[in-house]
C-alpha cells in the first residue's frame, strides 16, 4: 500500500477536551491504524492551536500568561489523546519554533505573489469562530455557529489576503477533482459558496499580541486562518526539512468538522496556490455530535467529559461506539443508555461472550489445544474473507461504520456457526474427535480474524483477543493476517470475561454483572438455539402457532417506490421526511431511519413501501406509507432495496 498521511483539525485550548472532539481524533486513529495494518508508510498529524483571542481570554480568566496556560493545555490534550490510543506521530502546537518559522515562511511566499495588500476592515466579528459574518449571515446578531456567542462589531487596520483572486482557479479545482470534497454534501455546499462570490480576508490583527510576529510588521500578528491552517505543512517539515515535507506532503487527508469546511476548502487551498504548493488531495468533513439531539458545543454548554465516557465502560467501548454507531460524514448522536446498550449487545452477549464460550469448550474438550483436523468449515471460511475484502472496501472509502459492521459479521456467523456445529453434541461421539476438534479451530480461526480486523478500532481488546485464542498481536499485516489462515495449532486461555454485562438500574447509575463461564453452556441474553446448557441446546416452551395465512399477507400491499426527496424533520433526531413516487402518484412517507442515512443519500433509490397503509401523523407531518428496514441486534435501520430496480409502483409480492 502507497503511503498515508492524515491531519486533524487542531483544537483551541481555551477550554478542556470534550467528546467531540475526541471523535474526530479517533476517526483519524482508526484510518491510521489501518494503513499500517495494511501495510502503508503513514504519519499522523494532529496537535493544538494557541494563538487567538479566545486563549488570551481563558489565560486571563485562569490568571495566567499566555504562554503557562497553553502549555499546561497543551499536555491535558496529550494525556487525554494517550489514554485514547490516539498514535499520532507528531503532535503539533502553534508555538512550536518550526511552525512560527514556517508560518512566517508562507506568509512571505504569499507577499511574493503579490497577493497580500494592508487595509480596513470592519465588520460582525464571532471570536470564538474568529471570523467575521455579514450580517445576514447571523441569526438576530448571534453567531449561527455559535448560538450563545453575540457577534461584535469590529474596525482594525489589517493586512489582507487576496482570496477573491482565485475564485475562479479553486472552483475549477473542485469541478475537476469529485474526491478533493467530501462527502457530496459537503462539495455541493462549497461549490454553491464559491458562485456567491469570494471577498478577501483579514490575515493580520494589530489589536492582539498573542501569536506569531507578522513578516515586515511587527505591530501585527498572522490571523488565526494563517497561522492554524499552516500547521498541516510545517507538521511535516516545511520551513524546516525539506526532505519530510517532500516525503509526506501533500496530505492524502485532512479530517475536520463540516462546520470549518470552508475555511479547509476555500482559504486554506487559496493560500497553499498563491504560494505555489500542491494542495492536499481530500478534505473530509465530518458530521455534528449530539448529546440526546442537542449539538455537542462548548458555548452551549452541551458536552460530555471523554474521560468520564471512557470510565463508564473502557476506551476501546468507547472507541467502538463512535465508529460503529456514528455514520462517518453525517450527525451522530451520543446519550448515555444508547452507549450502555450497545456495550451490552455487541460487547458483553455478543464478541466478549463468543471469545469466552470457544476457549471454554476448548479447555473442557480439547484441554485449550486446538488444531486443524479436517476439512475446513467452508460456509465460515467464505464469510470470513468476504468480509475482510469489505473491511477494507470500506475502509478505503471512509465508511467506518460499515467496516466495523463487516467485522461483526463474522462475529455472528460464527455464533451460528457453534449453535449450527453443536459441540456439545459432538463431544459425545467417539467417531467425530476430528469433526469436535476441527470445529473448535475453525470458531478460534474466526475470532482471530475478526480481532484483527477490529484492532484498528479496538487496539488494546483486539490484542487481548488474540492473545486469548492463541496468537500475537505483534507485527500485524493485513495482506496476511486478515484473511482465513487454516494452519497452526492454537493454544486458547481460559479467563475471565473481556467485558462484563452491564446491569442498568432505575437510576441509569448501572453496575457490571461478570457473566459466567463455566463451560461451553453459557450465551446469555441470546435465543435457545444459541444457548446450549449442559450437553445440549436449553429447553424452552413450544410456541404459539402465531403464523398467519396467505389471505392475511395478500392484504399488506407491498409497492417499489423510488425516492425522489429527502430530508430530516426537525427537532426530531430518528425521522426522515421523504417524497416518494409511486408509479401513479408521489406520496410523503415518515420513517425512522435518520440516524443511519444521510437525506441526500436516499435520493435516486428505490425502496419497498407498505403502500395501502392508513395516514399518521409524525410530528405533525402526514405519513402516507411505511419504509421497509432491517435492525439487526436492535442497531441501526438498514433499508430495503434493490441491485437492479423493478419501476416504481411495482408489486412486492
Amino acid at each position: 500500500m502507497a503511503k498515508f498521511s492524515v491531519t486533524t483539525a487542531i483544537v483551541y485550548v481555551n477550554d478542556r477536551p470534550a467528546l467531540h472532539s475526541v471523535y474526530e481524533l479517533v476517526a483519524a486513529d482508526v484510518l491510521a491504524r489501518y494503513h499500517r495494518l495494511a501495510g502503508g508508510d503513514t504519519f499522523f498529524l494532529t496537535g493544538t492551536d494557541e494563538h487567538s483571542i479566545n486563549v488570551e481570554r481563558a489565560a486571563r480568566q485562569q490568571g495566567m500568561g499566555a504562554r503557562v496556560y497553553s502549555d499546561q493545555m497543551a499536555q491535558i490534550y496529550k494525556d487525554v489523546e494517550a489514554q485514547f490510543r490516539i498514535s499520532y506521530d507528531r503532535f503539533i502546537r502553534t508555538e512550536d519554533p518550526d511552525h512560527v518559522a514556517g508560518v512566517q515562511k508562507l506568509i512571505g511566499a504569499i507577499q511574493a505573489s503579490g497577493d497580500i495588500y494592508k487595509g480596513t476592515y470592519s465588520g460582525w466579528y464571532c471570536p470564538s469562530c474568529e471570523a467575521f459574518y455579514q450580517e445576514s449571515e447571523l441569526n438576530n446578531g448571534y453567531c449561527r455557529i455559535h448560538p450563545a456567542i453575540k457577534a461584535s462589531w469590529l474596525q482594525e487596520d489589517n493586512y489582507f489576503f487576496a482570496l477573491s483572486r482565485y475564485q475562479e482557479r479553486l472552483q475549477q479545482h473542485i469541478e475537476k477533482h469529485p474526491q478533493f470534497i467530501q462527502p457530496e454534501s459537503r462539495r455541493n455546499e462549497i461549490l454553491g459558496w464559491l458562485k456567491a462570490g469570494l471577498k478577501d480576508f483579514s490575515i493580520s490583527r494589530s489589536t492582539i499580541a498573542w501569536g506569531i510576529p507578522f513578516p515586515g510588521d511587527e505591530r501585527h500578528v498572522v490571523y488565526v486562518w494563517g497561522d492554524a491552517l499552516v500547521n498541516y505543512i510545517t507538521g511535516v517539515g516545511y520551513g524546516s526539512d525539506e526532505a519530510a515535507f517532500r516525503r509526506w506532503w501533500p496530505a492524502d487527508l485532512h479530517i475536520i468538522g463540516k462546520d470549518i469546511t470552508r475555511f479547509h476548502t476555500v482559504i486554506w487551498p487559496a493560500m497553499l496556490l498563491s504560494a505555489r504548493l500542491p494542495l492536499p488531495r481530500q478534505v473530509f468533513g465530518h458530521g455534528f455530535m449530539t448529546l440526546n439531539g442537542q449539538r455537542m458545543s462548548k458555548s452551549l454548554g452541551t458536552i460530555v467529559d471523554p474521560l468520564e465516557a471512557a470510565n463508564r465502560h473502557g476506551v476501546d467501548p468507547l472507541r467502538l461506539y463512535l465508529a460503529k454507531e456514528i455514520t462517518f460524514g453525517g450527525d451522530g448522536d451520543f446519550s448515555w443508555e444508547r452507549f450502555d446498550e450497545r456495550y451490552n449487545v455487541d460487547l458483553a452477549n455478543n464478541l466478549g461472550n463468543l471469545v469466552s464460550r470457544v476457549a471454554a469448550m476448548a479447555h473442557r474438550y480439547r484441554s485449550g489445544r486446538v488444531a486443524p483436523a479436517g476439512a475446513p468449515a467452508d460456509g465460515l471460511a467464505r464469510i470470513g474473507d468476504e468480509a475482510a475484502s469489505a473491511y477494507r472496501r470500506s475502509m478505503d472509502a471512509l465508511s467506518l461504520h460499515e467496516a466495523v459492521a463487516a467485522a461483526f459479521r463474522i462475529v455472528d456467523a460464527t455464533n451460528e456457526f457453534i449453535a449450527s456445529t453443536a459441540p456439545w453434541q459432538l463431544a459425545k461421539e467417539s467417531s467425530a474427535a476430528d469433526r469436535l476438534t476441527q470445529v473448535l479451530f475453525d470458531a478460534a480461526e474466526a475470532i482471530r480474524l475478526a480481532a484483527v480486523l477490529l484492532t484498528p478500532i479496538m487496539p488494546s481488546s483486539s490484542a487481548e483477543i488474540l492473545r486469548r485464542v492463541g496468537v500475537s498481536a505483534d507485527g500485524l499485516r493485513l495482506d496476511r493476517d486478515g484473511r482465513w489462515r487454516p494452519e497452526g495449532e492454537r493454544l486458547l486461555a481460559q479467563e475471565g470475561p473481556l467485558w462484563p454485562r452491564f446491569e442498568i438500574g432505575p437510576t441509569m447509575s448501572g453496575k457490571k454483572e461478570a457473566a459466567t463461564v463455566a463451560d461451553d453452556s453459557t450465551q446469555p441474553s441470546k435465543p435457545p438455539a444459541l444457548a446450549p446448557a449442559g450437553e445440549g441446546p436449553a429447553s424452552a416452551p413450544a410456541p404459539a402457532d402465531n403464523r398467519i395465512g396467505i389471505d392475511d399477507f395478500m392484504r399488506v400491499e407491498l409497492r417499489v417506490a423510488k425516492v425522489v426527496a429527502a430530508e430530516r424533520v426537525p427537532k426530531s433526531n430518528r425521522l426522515l421526511k421523504l417524497q416518494v413516487d409511486v408509479g401513479s402518484e408521489q406520496r410523503t412517507l415518515v420513517a425512522g431511519i435518520a440516524e443511519a442515512y444521510e437525506p441526500e443519500a436516499l435520493v435516486g433509490k428505490s425502496v419497498v413501501v407498505v403502500f395501502n397503509l392508513k395516514p399518521a401523523k409524525l410530528m405533525g407531518i402526514e405519513s402516507n406509507g411505511m419504509v421497509l428496514a432491517a435492525s439487526p441486534d436492535g442497531g441501526k435501520p438498514i433499508v430495503v432495496t434493490f441491485e437492479d430496480a423493478p419501476a416504481p409502483g411495482t408489486r412486492v409480492r
